[in-house]
């Protein structure tokens, strides 16, 4: 995973390849492939890749939750570009109130929380139950305090185990207007605060979107 970056730059990206881990109500995994392949004789080099639009490190738009949402085609770029701040969690089951509002979160922030979840949950040969997710409450308070951006280093912010929990969270977030930045690599990445400058492939009314997400330090 290995990207070349400025100093104090990081690259907080998935990489897409075969056999990454997806999450496992997905239809299909991910299908990555060269299918022209100069060093076995054909002229040009050309991959395919079969994949969701919530594959690796993605946006959520509101219409992934949302009837009539808005789309990853709509989407403000200053919504996934701009100052943003990584906070460490410590509790190890799920993201709450109580950590939360240690760190004086404010209108029109964005959000990024590492957890024990990195690097394992990203690197790891298949999907594993055994995650720090978002906690319900927790949702309805980052919605009250109206940020814009909501990420985490996991491929969905709910629990697989409890439907209603992945139900909440994403309305929740979605309809009060916060994009969600899934499956982040924040393993190299210490707390504090950062300029974010993340788009996702330009989907005509994408529930979601892959993108390349990078942090740049604030100095």
């Amino acid at each position: 995973m290995a990207v070349k970056s400025p100093a104090g730059w990081y690259d907080i990206s998935v990489p897409l390849k075969q056999g990454m881990v997806y999450f496992p109500d997905d239809p299909v995994p991910p299908k990555i492939y060269r299918y022209h392949d100069v060093q076995l004789g054909a002229k040009v080099t050309m991959s395919m890749l079969e994949i969701i639009s919530h594959t690796g490190t993605h946006i959520d738009s509101p219409l992934h939750f949302i009837p009539g949402g808005s789309t990853i085609s709509d989407m403000p770029l200053d919504a996934t570009i701009g100052p943003c701040r990584v906070l460490e969690i410590k509790d190890p089951e799920k993201i709450k109130v109580a950590e939360l509002e240690k760190y004086n979160i404010r209108k029109g922030e964005r959000i990024l929380c590492k957890t024990r979840n990195s690097p394992k949950a990203y690197t790891a040969d298949k999907f594993s139950d055994d995650y720090v997710y978002l906690d319900s409450a927790a949702a309805d308070y980052l919605a009250q305090k109206g940020i814009i951006l909501f990420g985490i280093d996991n491929i969905t912010i709910g629990h697989k185990k409890e439907p209603d929990n992945i139900t909440h969270t994403h309305q929740t977030l979605l309809a009060a207007g916060i994009y969600i930045l899934e499956d982040c690599a924040l393993a190299e990445v210490p707390p504090g605060e950062y300029e974010l400058l993340c788009l996702p492939l330009l989907m005509w009314k994408g529930d979601a979107g892959p993108c390349r997400a990078i942090l740049r330090p604030l100095r």
